[in-house]
Order: C-alpha cells, then structure tokens, then sequence
C-alpha cells in the first residue's frame, strides 16, 4: 500500500512541477526574477536570473552558472544531468539532449532510456538552434555555430561548425582563460 502512495505522490509532484516550471515560469508575461525563485523551488540548481521565456526542463538535473544567459525557446532534456558553467550565452531555441535509447529489437527499436551527462564549460557561446546530443562536453571559451549538431566532445578555445560539428578555428584567450581575443586562425 505504501508503494501505491509513493507512486501516487510522486505523480502528483511531478505534474506541479511540470506546470510551475515549464507553465508559469516559462510564460512570456512572469518576470525574470519570479522564474528564478520558481526554478529554485523545485530544486534548479541555477545561479542566473537570465533564463528568458518559454523554456522546457524536463527535469530538475541541471545547474547553470552565474552571469549565464538561456534565450527564449531552449529544450533542456535532462535524464541524465546538463552542467552549464558561468557567463555561457545560450541563443534562441537550443536544444540540450543528455539521453538517448539502446537499439531494441527490431518491433521497437527505441529500447531502454539511457542518460549521459552534458557538459558546457565556463565562457561558451551557443548559436541559434545548435543540438547537443548525450554525453558530450563542449570545452571553455568556445563558439558553436548557428544549426550544428555537436555530437562529440569540444575542445576548448575553438569555433566549430556543421553537421556533425567540427573545429573550423583556434581562439587564442587571455592568460587568465576567462575572456577570449577574437583573433581567429584557421585550424590545420
């Protein structure tokens, strides 16, 4: 009977949360800083004010970083934990995905859901519509170009492109590693 209670419960906080977070809080007319108090309520681990409207978090595995910037209309799907580090500007209608399926047989090959954590470090620039599927991690100071699709890891310090997304340029950065010198080299 207990177990049927806990079920029961868990439910229902699941279903106040999802109106709270991806209802009231995601609406265009709630203020910034309502959003944010609503985003901790349910547990968010987010240090910025800056989430603009009609976002969707699908759970509370994520933590975003001081002086971060999430424009309107981003997907957080977040089985597994999304880590945003500080001063990151994320632009309109990213989506961040850390799961994915196994392959099933072949009547359903959509099989059991798997998480894998994503990881955007410390300074990064993420361009409009740009995808980030499981398990990667994009590195300090980089840019990631308007529509790609970033399939595996970034390494830092790097412009990159495309589908699948590849490195394009070198950004050299400051001593420091926090500000970056917009001095391009073409890579290879």
């Amino acid at each position: 009977m207990s177990y049927v209670i806990h079920k029961t419960i868990n439910r229902i906080y699941k279903k106040i949360r999802y109106l709270f977070v991806n209802g009231i809080a995601s609406s265009i007319i709630t203020p910034q800083f309502i959003r944010f108090i609503i985003y901790k309520l349910f547990l968010m681990d987010v240090r910025t004010t800056k989430i603009l409207s009609r976002c969707f978090f699908s759970s509370s595995k994520i933590s975003i970083g001081r002086g971060t910037l999430i424009n309107n209309d981003c997907y957080f799907e977040s089985y597994e934990n999304i880590i945003i580090g500080k001063y990151v500007s994320i632009a309109p209608q990213v989506m961040i995905c850390a799961s994915t399926h196994e392959i099933g047989l072949e009547h359903k090959r959509a099989g059991k859901a798997i998480g894998q954590k994503v990881i955007i470090e410390d300074g990064c620039w993420i361009g409009t519509r740009v995808v980030i599927l499981p398990g990667v991690k994009i590195g300090m100071g980089c840019i990631i170009a308007a529509g790609a699709v970033v399939t595996k890891d970034c390494e830092p310090n790097g412009i990159y492109a495309g589908v699948p997304a590849k490195r394009l340029k070198d950004i050299e950065s400051t001593e420091d590693g926090m500000e970056t010198i917009l001095l391009a080299k073409t890579v290879g």
